[in-house]
């Protein structure tokens, strides 16, 4: 099974999953395939809800979006007919009204740059924020700002520790604990401070986004005051080049959660946080213990009861198409599309299960998605066949049926093209 066929079908299982949770703060439940936005402006009269993304390159984003080559974003919606709702009747990338798209970036607490502050819309390089931006819009009967604040190469070891995190030894040595610097040293020696310290850039990165949402009127046009209602995490790649950080993984990731929604005063901030691509389940090594660490906060776990219902883990693996953290995914914007859709489903799947009360949705079976993804890969194969024997009525009748009921796989999205060219509709 390749990968591109698996995305689509995990997507849909997902999404089908969720749409049978009852909303209350979400205006709609989640569908395989997102709409086009409509273009109206969200309710004004409701506070806005504030979404914080944070990380390092994975988050920051290298996806390409201009070419007609694999990989880009334009050959991705033109050729392979993926994210329909990014694009209007005319061609052109469309905009959502309702969210807002914000991103800001700093070394520790020395610089700050104002990157993006517009309506949400594909602009240069992407990020997972797509993805995000759109479920989470589509859900929400509310303002919807997204705030990025993140630059790349950032442990959540070392330059993201949160406050309070203390030192603790690993082999001979002492490693730092917030405010310490250096990031180590050796037993019984004294340290030597340089001019960085651990939870440097946590500190730089939450004042950014608390500096945004002081000014709100000046990214959120209209606004009448904000929630803090969630955290997306996509990070790990520099802390699995450090055993020590990989080893404590875990214990900082909880730590960084609860310290986010203290600093943030937003107590009930849902958190969703997605593994490295290229991390499969069963790896060993440093990659293995933060992919473990990463899935066992999520609330389905029940590792952390605190964290039921409000944390959830995006295993991505089955959404990435291929290179390593370190090398950005070769700028692949699909990976950084289905990853940040994934994630977003994530979200409305928790701002549903908060809201509504409702049941966990199950863990999609790989499996029963690549039993599915076969039983589809057939039927498309079938009707090509027929297109080409000439039996149109046959392959009409499959195309129609793939198109319709799973519009949110290749399979489906290459049947409606088909079915198109069929009919000349």
């Amino acid at each position: 099974m390749t990968w591109s066929t698996r995305i689509g079908i995990v997507s849909a299982l997902i999404a089908l999953a969720l749409a049978a949770l009852v909303p209350s703060v979400a205006a709609r439940a989640v569908p395989a395939q997102l709409p086009d936005p409509d273009g109206k402006p969200a309710d004004m009269s409701k506070p806005v809800q504030v979404y914080i993304l944070l990380g390092q390159s994975n988050m920051l984003g290298a996806g390409k979006v201009a070419g007609d080559k694999e990989g880009t974003l334009e050959h991705a919606v033109k050729t392979k007919k993926k994210y329909p709702y990014l694009v209007d009747d005319a061609g052109n990338w469309t905009e959502r009204k309702d969210v807002r798209n914000v991103r800001v970036a700093g070394t520790g607490t020395r610089t700050t740059r104002l990157c993006l502050n517009q309506w949400m819309t594909i602009t240069g390089n992407i990020g997972p924020e797509y993805g995000i931006g759109h479920y989470v819009g589509h859900v929400t009967d509310a303002p919807v700002m997204i705030l990025k604040s993140c630059t790349g190469n950032r442990s959540l070891g070392w330059d993201l520790l949160p406050p309070g995190s203390e030192r603790f030894e690993y082999e001979g040595k002492i490693y730092a604990g917030y405010k310490d610097s250096p990031a180590s040293w050796d037993k019984g020696t004294v340290p030597k401070p340089m001019g960085w310290y651990a939870g440097m850039q946590y500190d730089g990165d939450v004042a950014r986004a608390k500096t945004v949402l002081a000014n709100l009127a000046n990214y959120y046009p209209g606004a009448k005051g904000f929630e803090v209602a969630g955290f997306f995490f996509w990070q790990g790649d520099k802390d699995r080049y450090n055993a020590a950080h990989a080893s404590r993984y875990e214990q900082n990731l909880v730590h960084f959660i609860k310290t986010l929604r203290k600093d943030f005063n937003a107590p009930k901030a849902n958190f969703v946080v997605a593994t490295l691509g290229q991390t499969r389940k069963g790896a060993g090594g440093n990659e293995g213990k933060i992919l473990q660490a990463q899935i066992a906060v999520d609330g389905r776990s029940g590792k952390y009861p605190e964290f039921k219902g409000n944390v959830a883990s995006v295993y991505s693996n089955p959404f990435w198409h291929g290179g390593s953290s370190a090398g950005h995914y070769g700028g692949n914007a699909e990976t950084y599309m289905d990853i940040g859709e994934a994630m977003g489903r994530a979200m409305a799947h928790l701002l549903n299960q908060t809201t509504a009360g409702a049941s966990a949705a199950p863990p999609v079976d790989d499996k029963k998605a690549k039993i599915l993804e076969q039983n589809l890969t057939r039927r498309l194969t079938l009707a090509k066949n027929y297109l080409k024997s000439g039996s149109k009525t046959n392959a009409r009748r499959i195309l129609s049926d793939l198109a319709k009921k799973w519009p949110g796989t290749p399979q489906g999205q290459e049947a409606a093209q088909l079915l198109k060219e069929a009919t000349g509709k």
